[in-house]
């Protein structure tokens, strides 16, 4: 097996999440032995032990001397926040500072591929073109949030009526940010069908661009909110996904 094949700490702490999420390692079990699961991954202990130190930070298991890796989690559950039809959503405001201070964001990376593996989990059709835009969000100048948005090319590319030019989804790096009219949702202004969007918030460890982005190892864990807008046939309009360290915060007003 060559290095790039061989799991990584990252890989092996995922797969046991999953498994853990799933019941495959019930909450009391204990996981394989450092030695035994560097045998069965086809890695180094140093690995395994790596990953079963991340898990522990997740509060998934607890690692006792002598007495091995305890799983401390059960099967997953959704702690779910119930269904609303908020009355403003032209008015809604994205993020916020808690305690006030200078906020800013930027567009980084806007670009056209054919639709990922992780893309087609979120329902996007495999082989589909997609723009992916990412956006960093800055509080007195300290990267914050890391925001990936992921449209389906043939909506990323619809120009709003009266509008010249480049589309507004598909506006490069550096260029100023075309937005709709005070009080005029995206969706509306671009002529996207949007019925309902779903959303999962999980605490997980960030990938690598959204660690880049905040400045912190990739793996440490933090918030990842993952909004996927769908059509009335079920059709993916967009997908997001929003990454914060953990000591922020996710908010959620509820009118009425």
């Amino acid at each position: 097996m060559s290095e790039s094949q061989r799991p990584t700490t990252n890989g092996i702490a995922a797969a046991i999440r999953e498994g853990i999420s799933a019941g495959r390692y019930p909450y009391g079990s204990r996981l394989p032995s450092v030695k035994d699961g560097a045998a069965e991954w086809g890695c180094s202990q140093q690995t395994v032990a790596s990953a079963y130190s991340q898990l522990q930070g997740l509060g998934l298991v607890r690692i006792d001397r002598g007495n091995g890796t305890i799983v401390t989690a059960g099967r997953q559950a959704d702690a779910h926040l119930g269904t609303y039809s908020p009355p403003h959503l032209a008015e809604a405001v994205p993020w916020k500072a808690t305690g006030g201070g200078v906020e800013t964001s930027e567009t980084t990376l806007v670009r056209q591929l054919t639709a990922t593996k992780v893309m087609t989990a979120w329902g996007i059709p495999d082989g589909e073109d997609v723009i992916e835009r990412t956006r960093i969000r800055r509080l007195d100048g300290v990267p914050v949030q890391h925001k990936l948005t992921v449209i389906p090319y043939a909506l990323a590319s619809r120009m709003p009526e009266g509008h010249q030019g480049t589309p507004p989804m598909m506006t490069p790096v550096g260029a100023p940010d075309i937005t709709p009219p005070e009080g005029v949702r995206v969706a509306d202004w671009l002529g996207w069908e949007v019925i309902g969007t779903q959303c999962a918030i999980t605490a997980e460890p960030m990938d690598a661009a959204a660690a880049e982005a905040l400045g912190v190892p990739e793996g440490t864990p933090g918030f990842r909110v993952v909004a996927i807008a769908r059509d009335s046939e079920n059709r993916v309009v967009s997908a997001t996904v929003t990454t914060a360290p953990l000591h922020h915060r996710i908010t959620l007003d509820i009118i009425g």
